[in-house]
């Protein structure tokens, strides 16, 4: 088989469309010329509703993991109590980050597999009594556990039982679902390249609300590279970042723009919801066990739990036999699960393409064969909604 044709289905990095590579390619500009501040505005404008905020977006040349270091230095001091919302283990590294910074960190542990509820977040902040928060964390998609927050209710408790800040960590969803970071009442959004977006790992950005900016402004913990305040300003002054920039990445995000604007927005959302529905159509036909619910189904990300089969041997099976890359678990779910990154550049028939593979690796490992099956539940799920 030709199997330098390799298909990528993990929560990142992901796959890169052609236009994109094609922009990252052009010959290299300075950084600190007219052509770069013309630019970082346009990209860092055209944002704004993808990240759904009023105010240009910030681009640091770093990954993701510097963007919730990011948002948690330019908000707490040593001694700041903060609320942390641990779901998996994305969520497990933000309280990591903040405790690294001298937070006095409470994490609100939530079963992993499952969403954080407005009402266990109403419950936990009570039981804080007059603790006075500074901040609450939160993990938009969960990457590891394929959860996606209900991040607008959570933000209406924030906003409605404390005075807190509502920081949201976006990294594996921003790009592919809706928004508002006014009425969401989120302060930072934060998030990286090479998810949703499309691009390689190298960029991370972020948006402020109105607050989330006056914060960052009288923040007195001390920081550099990491300094948001100094992002904006150097932005806002000479349209242009504080040190040297990935230029490339940024023609390439000027590409994704491009591309999100073509499809448009309202269809990107949809077409992530349908790719989720599709999979998980198959992957029920198959009788693989989903390890979340309907209701809190990732429309980015798809963890499954098989049964009777060792997770990381559908994995290598996949590699080995068709060239596709699937991701397994992290931490607490490490060899359980398998994971299905469906986000940024992927349409519906590289659904059917991971569902068929899928059939034919159970039939290997003596399962009986379920040819076709689950690809034409995807297919009636796609003819449906289209």
């Amino acid at each position: 088989m030709f199997l330098d044709q390799t298909y990528l289905f993990t929560p990142g990095p992901t796959p890169i469309p052609n236009k994109i590579n094609a922009a990252m390619a052009r010959p290299m500009i300075g950084h600190r010329s007219p052509d770069f501040s013309v630019l970082i505005e346009d990209v860092a404008t055209r944002l704004e509703p993808i990240f759904g905020t009023k105010h240009p977006v910030m681009i640091l040349t770093s990954s993701g993991t510097s963007a919730l270091e990011a948002a948690v230095v330019n908000t707490i001091h040593e001694g700041d109590h903060a609320i942390v919302i641990v779901a998996g283990s994305f969520g497990d590294r933000l309280a990591t980050i903040a405790e690294n910074y001298g937070a006095s960190v409470h994490r609100l542990n939530v079963e992993w597999g499952k969403s954080c509820t407005p009402e266990m977040l109403e419950a936990f902040i009570d039981e804080l009594g007059d603790t006075p928060i500074k901040a609450v964390f939160g993990t938009f998609n969960e990457t590891s556990t394929g959860v996606l927050n209900p991040i607008h209710a959570l933000g209406q408790v924030v906003k409605t039982k404390t005075d807190a800040l509502f920081i949201v960590d976006g990294v594996s969803c921003i790009g592919a679902v809706p928004v508002d970071m006014e009425n969401d009442h989120v302060d930072i959004l934060v998030t990286s390249s090479q998810k949703a977006l499309m691009l390689p790992p190298g960029l991370a950005f972020a948006a402020f609300s109105d607050r989330g900016l006056q914060a960052i402004r009288e923040c007195p913990e001390r920081r550099f590279y990491l300094d948001l305040k100094r992002y904006v300003d150097t932005y806002e002054k000479q349209k242009s970042t504080p040190f040297t920039p990935a230029v490339s990445l940024i023609q390439g995000a000027q590409a994704v723009c491009d591309m999100i604007e073509e499809e448009g927005w309202e269809n990107v959302i949809k077409r992530h919801l349908l790719l989720r529905d599709m999979l998980r159509a198959g992957i029920r036909e198959l009788g693989l066990p989903l390890l979340t619910s309907e209701e809190d189904a990732s429309p980015t990300v798809t963890a499954v739990k098989p049964e009777g089969i060792a997770a990381p041997a559908i994995q290598k099976a996949l590699k080995k036999d068709f060239a596709i890359t699937i991701a397994g678990g992290q931490k607490d779910l490490k060899g359980k699960i398998f994971r299905i990154g469906h986000m940024g550049y992927c349409t519906p028939f590289d659904v059917l393409k991971v569902l068929s593979a899928l059939e034919m690796t159970l039939a290997k490992f003596g399962q009986a064969p379920h040819f076709g099956a689950a690809v034409k539940k995807a297919e009636e799920v796609y003819v449906k909604n289209v």
